[in-house]
């Protein structure tokens, strides 16, 4: 892959965040800024197919959050608040202007809170896959919630660490790439299962690992994203995959009742990241709507 990113660092409490960015080709700086916000388990270089188009009329950032790609992994409490104070820093330090915010999965999730939470930093927002995370806690009955965690947090102590080393391993991670969250299996490349499988190999990425899936099982890991959506904004652009079969795409239907001024479009033949599993029809879906 042409090296299409620019790379550097910088410190969010402290820790080491990798970010990119790419100047836009033309010079309209009437076009906002693009930042792209990654999902669970990728990189920066997930938006491999959606960087040089996006970069023809907008300066595109994206980053690493905190625990994944080439960001520190510190043993510390994960949950969508950080990533979303990590994304504000970010604005704060580096664009500092309304911005178009564009996620896939839990980055979805990240960039709707975000926002919804600092509405200046968003002339729009763009989430391809939308987990509400805590709606699906909410399926729980709240008597056995406890259990529930209890439970939870007895297994990820005793095998999410053995677990993680095999899912780490390029052909786990070809295999479910493959099988489950990609429907064009010609994009499950060894550029992509790279992606994925280098930043596992990081000395800190297992106990990482452990930390991200314990805190997930917590009631306060996520703000409520039904009333994010409700105060939120910016114009809206959900985008689903039409065979994704990691969130139900039923969920579309329902969380865009939420948002005042949203639109929710399906995306035929196209899995849980549809921006890699087709990014010429995403590119064009995002472009189209922007103008």
């Amino acid at each position: 892959m042409a090296n299409v990113m620019q790379y550097r660092d910088w410190y969010f409490r402290g820790w080491r965040s990798r970010y990119g960015f790419r100047r836009s080709r033309n010079s309209d700086h009437t076009k906002p800024p693009i930042l792209l916000i990654h999902g669970f388990g990728a990189a920066i270089d997930h938006w491999r197919g959606n960087i040089p188009a996006l970069a023809e009329n907008h300066t595109v950032y994206a980053i690493d959050l905190l625990g994944f790609g080439n960001s520190e992994k510190p043993p510390t409490r994960y949950s969508i608040h950080m990533w979303v104070e990590q994304v504000f820093q970010f604005w704060q330090k580096f664009i500092k202007v309304p911005m178009v915010i564009i996620g896939n999965s839990i980055g979805s999730l990240v960039a709707a809170i975000a926002a919804s939470h600092h509405p200046e930093i968003a002339s729009s927002v763009v989430v391809i896959s939308l987990p509400d995370i805590a709606a699906f806690n909410d399926m729980v009955p709240k008597a056995l919630q406890p259990i529930e965690r209890t439970v939870k947090a007895i297994v990820s102590a005793v095998l999410v660490k053995p677990l993680f080393h095999l899912i780490r391993q390029p052909f786990t991670i070809r295999l479910v790439l493959k099988g489950i969250v990609y429907c064009d299996r010609r994009r499950v490349d060894n550029e992509l299962v790279e992606i994925i499988a280098k930043p596992a190999r990081d000395r800190q990425a297992a106990e990482a690992f452990l930390r991200l899936n314990r805190s997930i099982n917590q009631p306060n890991y996520s703000p409520s994203l039904t009333q994010a959506l409700e105060q939120l904004q910016a114009p809206l652009l959900i985008l689903w995959g039409s065979s994704d079969r990691l969130i139900p795409p039923s969920e579309g239907k329902r969380l865009v009742k939420y948002a005042p001024n949203a639109t929710l479009m399906y995306l035929e033949g196209m899995g849980h990241c549809a921006h890699d599993d087709n990014p010429e029809r995403v590119n064009h879906e995002i472009l189209t709507w922007l103008t």
